[in-house]
């Protein structure tokens, strides 16, 4: 955490704001009292690893392929469908 005067954060805005962007916390005073506090609005991770996406997703349910194609069948009919095969299935 920093603190900066008003007259610093008016005269260095953009290097102030470069700075909460990449997280940095700044204090502004005013007349030596702490007026407010200028912060990222939200922490964005830019990567997750693997092994967090694995535990996430170690408790998703299973997808049934077929019982999918079926309710979609129901919903949309099956009389236009291009191709019955497996789109993932390497050929």
């Amino acid at each position: 955490m920093k603190t900066i005067t008003q007259r610093e954060l008016a005269a260095r805005s953009k290097a102030v704001l470069d700075d909460v962007e990449a997280g940095e916390i700044y204090h502004v005073t005013r007349n030596g009292t702490e007026i407010a506090e200028v912060r990222p609005l939200g922490t964005r991770r830019r990567f997750v690893p693997v092994e967090e996406l694995q535990r996430k997703w170690s408790n998703a349910p299973a997808v049934d392929a077929a019982a999918m194609r079926a309710e979609a069948d129901a919903f949309y009919g099956d009389e236009d469908r291009v191709d019955d095969g497996d789109p993932w299935e390497n050929a």
